[in-house]
């Protein structure tokens, strides 16, 4: 099991995590197949694949023949099963619903020699758990990219109580391969990155409920005070504020009442204020 010797990956999950994916690899020289159910949402996919390379190659950041040779690399499917043959590794990029994971990597290392790396792209389930129900679990590994996947460095690399040493040092040789800057982490609920990210982002809608600023001047405390990139709570519109009570509950459930959602985060859900794919949230989208 060799990052370098990597040379046909299967994608799944054409959402906004797994198009990323799939274009990255592509870009690197790697044949790239992305799959999913729905057949519009893999247009869909497609099509923001294009615009992503030709932004690129407008705003000189991408070379032409670049961007022409990664859509000729990238292609899509509904069929799983032929979509993975003869592939060298599979990242799944499906919801996150444990089972759904668990079902398609199961599935998938049944059909597949035990030399394919399987990663999932989970930010905060088990991946012992995801383990555990898959053939040869010892070349299951988490390989958690953040959005926008084509611009954002950070790959969390996850060790289930499985993974092999050779499996962790292939997905950390795949994430380089990508122009990716690792961290490798122990299987732990939220692992670093949704774990820090969760705690910030808690404190920050209680400041809203509690009246201590607007959410544009803590989030300003939190870029010019700190350095961070974007605030916590426009970051929380962008992955969406029920994606975010999700982690927030399984943490609390899993770490303890330190991670519990405030009451005003389950209001917002409930009125449909979801960020900005509903169009509001702290912020307003539309």
């Amino acid at each position: 099991m060799d990052a370098n010797t990597i040379e046909r990956a299967l994608i799944i999950g054409a959402g906004t995590m797994g198009h990323g994916i799939a274009q990255v690899l592509a870009m690197i020289g790697i044949e790239t197949r992305l799959a999913d159910v729905n057949e519009a949402a893999l247009e869909s996919a497609m099509a923001k694949v294009r615009a992503n390379l030709d932004k690129g190659v407008d705003k000189g950041k991408v070379e032409a023949h670049v961007r022409d040779a990664a859509l000729a690399r990238l292609s899509t499917t509904t069929d799983l099963a032929g979509g993975s043959a003869g592939v060298h590794c599979v990242i799944e990029a499906v919801p996150e619903r444990l089972e759904l994971k668990q079902g398609i990597l199961s599935d998938l290392g049944a059909r597949l020699g035990p030399d394919v790396l399987l990663a999932s792209n989970t930010s905060s389930l088990p991946l012992t758990e995801i383990a555990k129900v898959v053939p040869h679990p010892e070349r299951v590994v988490g390989m958690h990219f953040f959005n926008p996947v084509h611009i954002m460095k950070l790959v969390e690399v996850v060790r289930a109580d499985q993974s092999s040493d050779a499996a962790v040092a292939a997905t950390v040789g795949l994430a380089t391969r990508m122009g990716k800057d690792p961290i490798t982490v122990i299987d732990r609920p939220g692992f670093a990155s949704s774990r820090l990210g969760i705690a910030i982002g808690m404190e920050a809608i209680r400041m809203v409920e509690e009246g201590v600023a607007s959410a544009q001047d803590i989030d300003k405390a939190m870029t010019l005070g700190y350095g961070f990139p974007m605030g916590p709570l426009k970051l929380t519109d962008l992955v969406g504020l029920d994606v975010r009570l999700s982690i927030a509950d399984y943490l609390s459930e899993a770490l303890g009442p330190r991670f519990e959602p405030p009451a005003l985060l389950r209001q917002m859900v409930e009125r449909g204020e979801l960020g900005k794919k509903s169009g509001q949230g702290f912020y307003d989208w539309s």
